[in-house]
């Protein structure tokens, strides 16, 4: 792994963890799902008008097509959008250490469904990073952590786990800014049906909603994917995947900094606990590929 492919991936972590952040200040001030279909469409829109300054055209192959509505269906609409809507009765923190449990749950599925080979440390990272798991859940029920928004949360990482696990060849063909935008859009349409079918619009406009609305739109939600798909390429998903072991640090970090969120020790130590799983499961992966 060279220089450059650690600067992307570290860049990838970093943008992907403050999503959550920036993600439970947008609920706040606005419903949930109707936010994240807007959100989609400027972010899609930018994407493609981008792409086709570049010279990428929307002419994809069928595997890019098939990927692109797939990873727009499960992970922008179900995925965030059930996180967006769990985000307003669970914290920011919270929210991303379920979310980065993504990468054991897809470990965990390959080598039970899938045949794939798992060593030793694999399946001690796994175990390890239940453990991580149980901890924190165990510290945030005594708490009184609003049980509807976690479920919500798991439905959502198990929904991102099968794009991952069916989906691996958005990548491949080129035009990856166009395949960025094009999964924002359909994440928006079908955002927008859930919207008018199950929610009234509000927005209360404030300046945190709009910062963080802009930066949701760009970084997290345009730069970060297409970063993810530029590593994928460079590395391959599996040692790609390995920089996820940095999101429950960044993302924990993040929400206590910016939004004062208070963390106690057994939130602490299960991060770390989650996060050597992770490391563990990724690098058990890569010996086995």
């Amino acid at each position: 792994m060279d220089i450059r492919a650690i600067g992307m991936g570290l860049a990838f972590a970093l943008m992907w963890s403050s999503a959550f952040t920036s993600a439970r200040i947008i609920v706040a001030d606005a419903s949930p799902m109707f936010a994240l279909s807007l959100r989609y469409l400027v972010s899609g829109l930018i994407g493609i008008a981008i792409a086709r300054a570049l010279g990428q055209t929307w002419h994809l192959t069928r595997a890019q097509w098939r990927s692109t509505i797939v990873f727009g269906f499960l992970q922008n609409a179900v995925y965030l959008g059930l996180f967006f809507i769990a985000m307003q009765t669970i914290e920011a923190s919270f929210a991303a250490i379920i979310a980065s449990t993504m990468p054991l749950m897809v470990a965990f599925a390959a080598w039970a469904f899938m045949g794939e080979r798992l060593g030793k440390m694999g399946l001690a990272g796994l175990v390890a990073g239940l453990g991580g798991v149980v901890l924190i859940m165990g510290a945030r029920i005594n708490q009184g952590v609003d049980i509807a928004g976690v479920v919500m949360c798991v439905i959502g990482v198990l929904a991102l786990t099968i794009a991952t696990l069916t989906v691996r060849s958005a990548s491949s063909g080129g035009n990856l800014l166009m395949v960025v935008g094009l999964q924002m859009l359909v994440g928006c349409a079908v955002l927008t049906v859930a919207t008018l079918a199950l929610e009234t619009p509000r927005v209360d406009m404030s300046w945190p909603l709009a910062l963080a609305f802009i930066y949701t739109c760009l970084v997290p939600g345009l730069l970060a994917t297409f970063v993810w798909f530029l590593l994928v390429g460079r590395i391959g998903a599996t040692r790609a995947a390995t920089f996820h072991f940095l999101n429950p640090f960044f993302g924990v970090a993040i929400a206590a900094f910016l939004l004062g969120e208070a963390l106690g020790p057994r939130d602490v130590l299960g991060v770390a606990i989650i996060a050597a799983g992770i490391l563990a499961v990724q690098i058990s992966r890569q010996k086995a590929a």
